[in-house]
């Protein structure tokens, strides 16, 4: 399961989730064809937000509060059999990993406790190369580490 933060307007207008940039980034680090990745018997992609929220100077407006609320815990219960949850983005780790951890890059730092059932990355949005490259552990540790684990739960299916 991916839970990411709201489609973007590439993935809007095409009507398909991380159908962009970002999309190409997420599927590189988890070492994923497009194939693979929108395989419905293999991957579960849930947004925070379920529409596309506009944009304005900074990027993207902020994924619509009241949709995570409204619909996770629903989409959830009917998807019993999830072996990895991916928390892609501030969103999606601040609501999931709540209380946990102090910031998003200690959430993403903790993989080693967080696996093998979670890990919390930063959302691979090119808006974001500078927090990776100020943080070169995330590609040497976290990324091969997601890797190897989402590996072993394809090789199960």
């Amino acid at each position: 399961m991916i839970i990411g933060q709201a489609p973007g307007l590439a993935a809007h207008e095409t009507i398909t989730p991380w159908n962009d940039r970002s999309g190409n980034r997420l599927r590189d680090w988890l070492d994923v064809s497009r194939d693979v990745f929108y395989d419905r018997s293999v991957f579960a992609l849930m947004p925070m937000g379920f529409c596309y929220p506009g944009t304005g100077k900074g990027g993207d407006f902020s994924p619509r509060p009241e949709c995570a609320p409204a619909w996770h815990d629903r989409l959830l219960a009917g998807m019993p059999r999830i072996e990895l949850m991916v928390y892609a983005g501030s969103y999606s780790v601040n609501r999931y990993l709540k209380g946990r951890f102090r910031t998003l890059t200690d959430a993403v730092a903790s993989w080693p406790e967080l696996l093998p059932e979670e890990i919390a990355l930063p959302h691979p949005s090119p808006r974001n190369v500078l927090w990776i490259k100020k943080r070169p552990w995330f590609e040497e540790q976290v990324i091969p580490a997601l890797r190897q684990r989402v590996h072993t739960v394809l090789d199960s299916v």
